[in-house]
């Protein structure tokens, strides 16, 4: 296997800090998480300089919530809860708060998507992990999708992003859900079973870490497919 592979059980995109200065901005934000009342004028005066990274926090939320739920006016409430109810001063670090932010919001989301169709994320049958037919990726080396971190990032926010959301918007609930949640999200197998299994409704109980592997695989089999074909001459 390449020295530069990335593991199937881990994210397209390694966990990094979101900005240079975000453990200084996230130090600020808990020390004003206090209980105590705040005055506006201080409060303002606090967070003066830092839109650019506010900015970002934001887009990379509303990004991964768009991705699972699609945009509008449910996507921009599903942020303003989970920006509500995220624990700030109970995270060690930004990194921490981040994670806890995605895992909140992708919870919320899924129980959205749940209640839109109760029997769209169901878990496969038991199993059948195992005896689904071969598929393309069989290995823990993602470049069998055709795609590094670097090139996977540019398909993110790059010019032709909107590939990617057509992609994606193709795909069955579930196979969306898992790869956002593994690929954009950076959750891992465990967290993402966990949370189907925890809020996809009854039928989504049994979901394993494995079965979510499996699924993972078939997702990347289908955006291989979706990059080969963008790609050949027409």
């Amino acid at each position: 296997m390449p020295s530069d592979s990335t593991p199937l059980d881990s994210p397209f995109l390694p966990e990094q800090p979101m900005h240079p200065e975000g453990a200084e901005f996230f130090a600020k934000v808990a020390a004003m998480l206090d209980g105590h009342p705040k005055d506006a004028t201080l409060v303002e005066a606090a967070f003066t300089g830092w839109e650019s990274l506010l900015e970002k926090i934001g887009a990379d939320l509303y990004r991964i919530a768009s991705m699972l739920i699609g945009e509008g006016e449910e996507t921009i409430a599903l942020l303003e809860k989970t920006v509500s109810t995220v624990d700030l001063p109970a995270c060690a670090n930004h990194i921490e708060a981040s994670h806890n932010a995605r895992l909140a919001m992708a919870a919320d989301a899924i129980e959205l998507l749940q209640q839109r169709s109760p029997s769209s994320l169901a878990a496969p049958a038991e199993g059948l992990e195992d005896s689904a037919p071969m598929t393309c990726i069989e290995d823990d080396d993602l470049s069998a999708a055709g795609l590094t971190p670097i090139e996977f990032e540019e398909l993110l926010v790059g010019p032709d992003r909107h590939r990617l959301r057509d992609w994606l918007e193709s795909l069955s609930t579930t196979l969306r859900v898992v790869f956002v949640l593994r690929a954009v999200a950076a959750l891992s197998s465990a967290e993402t079973a966990g949370l189907l299994a925890e809020h996809g409704g009854p039928n989504a109980e049994s979901w394993t870490p494995d079965a979510v592997r499996s699924t993972f695989r078939q997702a990347l089999c289908s955006l291989a497919s979706q990059l080969i074909h963008a790609s050949s001459p027409r």
